[in-house]
């Protein structure tokens, strides 16, 4: 006896890509609806080998579903999920709408997978940021093992986190560089996105830092340790899907890199590829359609007692968004449903 799943937005990149990998893990799928806003009604899917149509959101009825992934942005998740939980039908949200409520659980199954026995006070559970997720996934075994004190990170992240309109914005002006005689104008992001880096993801905060980076900073608190101080400046940069981060942590206990590296060898969600030569790492282009959460550059910092350096990349589509979604609804229906 398997489930029924609802995925609302299936017809974004994210959506999509919850589709997918629902299909590729082999989710124990009874019935399936995917539902999009009017102007995309009946617009055609793939879920493996089937093609869906597009129902309407807005006159669904959830009663009788078990889950449904949300990935319709916060406006329309604040009118919709409440109605689907209502309903008896547990939301994975993956919009910024509940990350911070209390009454929420805000899960990354390799780090607090136990969280999502928090779902009953809403029947909701909450999808962190995509930049979050991956780095929490490689502060977990660290921090268990010597106890992060303090993280500085900055990210590179790609265009797809910003949906479509970032990665079509990203093509034309690429395009319209090798011909000039078309102008593409920045109206995703604040300035030409094409052959440059904007240090500017979401709105400014008074004290200097977007919201993008006060994200990080406060989902982590969350997910690992509220004890856990994070500073965080994040970029944009012009790459399609993949998200680099270059993180500095600094732990309580001293950790070696080589001990580093064989604990984040032995962790679920990591690959490591670590070798100091030419090509001995991964960047984010080599990391599009993998699961896994990519570790290379692992060094001692010797600019203080107890720190590390290395670089993180993961497929913001999927761990950042549709897998982590995907994997929180195998833990919910493992622990909870028990139908699969």
């Amino acid at each position: 006896m398997g489930y029924r799943i609802v995925v609302a937005g299936a017809t974004g990149n994210v959506g999509r890509e919850m589709l997918n990998i629902l299909h590729e893990r082999e989710f124990p799928v009874d019935e399936i609806a995917v539902l999009a806003s009017r102007r995309s009604l009946g617009t055609e899917v793939s879920f493996g080998d089937r093609t869906l149509k597009t129902q309407d959101l807005a006159t669904f009825d959830f009663t009788g579903w078990d889950i449904a992934l949300f990935a319709i942005g916060s406006d329309a998740t604040k009118e919709f999920a409440p109605k689907a939980a209502k309903a008896g039908c547990v939301v994975i949200d993956n919009s910024s709408l509940y990350r911070y409520d209390p009454d929420v659980p805000l899960v990354v199954p390799e780090v607090n997978a136990d969280a999502v026995m928090g779902y009953s006070k809403k029947n909701i559970i909450a999808n962190p940021n995509c930049s979050t997720a991956q780095m929490v996934v490689a502060l977990k075994p660290l921090h268990d093992r010597a106890r992060i004190k303090r993280v500085v990170v900055s990210t590179y992240q790609s265009v797809s986190g910003a949906g479509k309109e970032g990665m079509d914005e990203l093509w034309d002006q690429t395009k319209a560089v090798y011909n000039p005689v078309t102008e593409v104008p920045p109206k995703k992001f604040q300035k030409q996105i094409a052959f440059n880096v904007i240090p500017h993801i979401d709105v400014f905060l008074e004290d200097g830092s977007t919201k993008e980076e006060w994200k990080m900073v406060a989902e982590t608190k969350k997910i690992l340790d509220k004890s856990i101080k994070v500073t965080a400046t994040c970029v944009r940069v012009p790459v399609f899907v993949g998200h680099g981060e270059s993180i500095n942590i600094e732990t309580e206990e001293f950790l070696d890199e080589d001990e580093a590296r064989d604990i984040l060898r032995e962790s679920p969600g990591i690959m490591v590829v670590d070798k100091r030569e030419d090509g001995g790492y991964v960047t984010p282009i080599d990391c599009v359609g993998d699961y896994a959460t990519f570790i290379s550059r692992i060094r001692q910092d010797s600019t203080i007692d107890n720190g590390l350096n290395f670089w993180c990349v993961s497929d913001n589509l999927r761990k950042g968004a549709a897998l982590n979604a995907v994997q929180i609804a195998e833990v919910f229906g493992q622990r909870v449903l028990k139908k699969g």
